[in-house]
């Protein structure tokens, strides 16, 4: 199988890095600085294990490659950008007829829980990854991801549920990629639990890491409403007691020599002054469920308005107290 991953940054960058030590084939797909840092330079993946780069093919549109039928797509951007990644991939011809929307798996590795409707009223073959892979986005060509000995754990099935052979087969691919990655039938019950913990990267994004009793206590409330509104609508998600026993010590973080500890996807948006960020799909996903089964969500409102006007306003993360965003809570309350 080779490997395309839609989205080369930092969780699409330290999977497509892993993939390519395992000796797999992998084209990285990119834009702007990325694209070009990529090209010139190769992909700079650090790891505990120390830096290794990797002189990868990469392309910035889905017409510079051609598809053929061991084709697998790995869409790893954030989900503001997946309409229009899928609308570009999904009609592109696969070597020996048909499309890749109508022969090649894609695989959702996002956080959130809408990219996999997207993709499946686009894609035949849609398969939902939830993503347990702490890495960070350093600079352009440059990405570094801490976990040790294992990169990250990664369930993996189809979409909506079920799994398959290709899943096994993927999977087999990715352990040997220093990234476990459990087939499961219920793969969107793992990433509505992953969704609860997100909840907490608005916070984080405007506030800082969330090192005090304060914000955490405003977590508190934010998973208090998203898990009031999955009753609600029936929908089941991993508990955390389920998601420590999978990743038992698996997974330890080392960090590298004098930097600091990294921060989440949301922060990494600000930070890099992107214009967006996944707020509308992570605390804007429990706001919809709310206003769908009549289930007031206060807090995650004003999480998703706040961090949606500082990707606008391209307001520096964590500058706004943790007293002060409760306030605007309280207030909305």
């Amino acid at each position: 199988m080779r490997y395309i991953i839609v989205g080369a940054g930092a969780v699409g960058g330290a999977i497509g890095g892993r993939l390519a030590e395992a000796g797999h084939a992998v084209v990285l797909v990119a834009r702007g600085a990325q694209y070009e840092a990529l090209r010139t330079g190769g992909l700079r993946l650090t790891t505990p294990d120390g830096p290794r780069t990797h002189a990868l093919p990469v392309v910035d549109r889905p017409d510079a490659l051609d598809l053929t039928a061991d084709d697998v797509l790995v869409l790893a951007v954030k989900t503001q950008d997946s309409t229009a990644a899928l609308d570009a991939w999904s009609v592109r011809p696969v070597a020996g007829g048909g499309t890749a929307g109508e022969r090649l798996p894609l695989i959702c590795a996002q956080n959130g829980v809408e990219s996999e409707r997207l993709a499946l009223r686009r894609f035949r073959h849609v398969y939902g990854m939830c993503v347990w892979l702490p890495a960070t986005f350093v600079e352009p060509g440059e990405v570094s991801a801490a976990g040790t000995p294992l990169t990250g754990i990664l369930h993996l099935g189809r979409y909506p549920t079920g799994t398959d052979e290709t899943a096994r087969l993927i999977a087999g691919d990715l352990e040997k990629s220093k990234l476990l990655a459990p087939v499961v039938p219920d793969v969107m019950r793992w990433k509505y639990g992953k969704l609860l913990s997100n909840l907490a990267n608005a916070i984080e994004a405007v506030t800082g890491l969330l090192t005090g009793d304060e914000a955490v206590a405003l977590f508190k409330r934010a998973l208090a409403e998203g898990r009031a509104v999955l009753a609600a609508a029936g929908i089941e998600a991993v508990g955390q007691e389920e998601q420590t026993k999978a990743r038992g010590d698996r997974i330890r973080f080392e960090p590298f020599d004098g930097s600091p500890r990294g921060a989440g996807s949301s922060w990494q948006s600000l930070s890099r002054g992107t214009g967006t960020i996944e707020a509308d799909y992570l605390n804007g996903e429990i706001v919809l469920l709310g206003r769908e089964h009549g289930v007031p969500t206060p807090v995650n409102d004003v999480l998703q308005r706040t961090a949606n006007a500082f990707a606008r306003e391209r307001r520096e993360p964590g500058s706004m107290s943790v007293a002060e965003l409760t306030a605007l809570i309280d207030a909305a309350s």
